[in-house]
């Protein structure tokens, strides 16, 4: 009976002292410096061999966003609190692949109307990270600002700390949405660009 409770005991001290010593690291808890960029960028042109299940062409876009924070480390009595200290983040579209149906040969009338078609694709793409850089640093800000300091008790656990801050902050829901919300963006931007194109460009070619 008396080793049982002595158990008890025992593992209910090392939990308090454990919850102390993060509520410790509170104490060390920082306002994260934001900065955000857009990535240089690329466009390719290509022409499938098989003729596409598109009408003339399209864009594909590789959204890139790269997460690099800085951790701020203190030690204390029983360990380490490891802190969120900067975030620099990369987010944006990297690459832009351009694909041509193989019935338009390069350079002629009607290749280089759909090439400038999906040119004006490429620019809508483009400004929604343009248009949306108070939104974008404004979301990362606050998902950072949210983010506690992790305590360890080794100094060999610092660096599996870094990475849970850094999966906290890819996954916190502010981020979540900042990215739906650049999805739903560039999709409303695109069909614009569609709509608002008669099609007299390439019509002209065939005249």
């Amino acid at each position: 009976m008396f080793k049982s409770y002595f158990f008890v005991f025992l593992t209910i001290f090392l939990y308090n002292s454990s919850v102390f010593a993060t509520d410790d690291c509170l104490n060390y808890k920082i306002t994260p410096e934001i900065t955000v960029k857009s990535p240089d960028w690329t466009k390719s042109v290509v022409q499938p061999l098989q003729n596409m299940d598109v009408l003339h062409g399209k864009v594909i876009a590789t959204l890139t966003d790269e997460f690099d924070i800085t951790s701020d480390i203190t030690s204390i009595e029983d360990g380490f609190c490891v802190a969120l200290k900067s975030v620099d983040v990369t987010i944006g579209y990297s690459d832009f692949l351009v694909q041509v149906d193989i019935s338009h040969k390069p350079d002629t009338c009607s290749y280089n109307a759909i090439i400038q078609h999906e040119d004006e694709h490429i620019r809508a793409y483009l400004s929604v990270i343009d248009d949306n850089q108070y939104l974008l640093k404004q979301s990362i800000q606050s998902a950072s600002n949210s983010i506690n300091p992790i305590f360890v008790k080794d100094e060999k656990d610092i660096e599996s700390a870094i990475d849970r801050l850094n999966d906290e902050l890819q996954n916190h829901p502010d981020v979540i949405l900042l990215k739906q919300q650049i999805k739903a963006d560039e999709e409303i931007r695109n069909k614009y660009v569609d709509l608002n194109d008669t099609g007299e460009s390439l019509k002209k070619c065939f005249e």
